[in-house]
């Protein structure tokens, strides 16, 4: 009985265990390392109504803590068939600029350079809401970009939105979401 209570004792003095690191962008973007499935809608412009495609990604550890590469493969129909974008990126030395290269088929390449910030209230490497803001083109218009990525479990959100900078005042338009359900490592 005396070893139990000793050991009871023992325990109940040892130090509580440290607090854990806060998140950090760094481990968010690693943290979407594997393989996805789910959806890319897209909001068409002239027709104000989003459309839906099956989507497939896989984000891939480039082997030094701060380059991925993204492969994402969706059906744009039968006359377009699979549409493969994929990206390579790197976390800046800064450890919250990441810039990107995309190449799609039939495209330009694509040049970028974002600023990453990590919303207040993660909670550990699979929650977490991670925003990308960058100035660029969409729809062959300047504009600012702004993605949000929501992590919740097995279940990555990303919202795109662009506000054009070739007219007047700030409007965030909603250009497309992809909602996908983690499927393996």
């Amino acid at each position: 009985m005396l070893p139990l209570f000793a050991a009871v004792l023992l325990a109940a003095a040892a130090p509580p265990p440290p607090p854990s690191a806060p998140l950090t962008v760094a481990a968010a973007r690693a943290s979407q390392v594997g393989r996805w499935r789910g959806k890319l809608e897209y909001r068409d412009y002239q027709a104000d109504k989003w459309f839906g495609l099956p989507v497939t990604v896989e984000v891939r550890d480039g082997g030094d803590g701060v380059t991925q590469l993204r492969v994402a493969d969706f059906d744009d129909g039968p006359q377009t068939g699979v549409v493969r974008i994929t990206t390579a990126s790197m976390l800046l030395k800064d450890g919250v600029s990441e810039s990107s290269v995309s190449f799609r088929k039939n495209r330009d390449v694509e040049l970028s350079t974002a600023r990453l910030t990590l919303q207040p209230g993660a909670g550990g490497p699979n929650r977490w809401t991670l925003v990308s803001e960058e100035t660029g083109t969409d729809d062959d218009r300047p504009a600012r970009i702004r993605v949000t990525t929501t992590r919740a479990s097995d279940t990555l959100v990303a919202l795109k939105e662009v506000d054009f900078t070739d007219d007047a005042g700030e409007r965030w338009l909603v250009r497309n979401r992809t909602t996908l359900s983690r499927v393996g490592d």
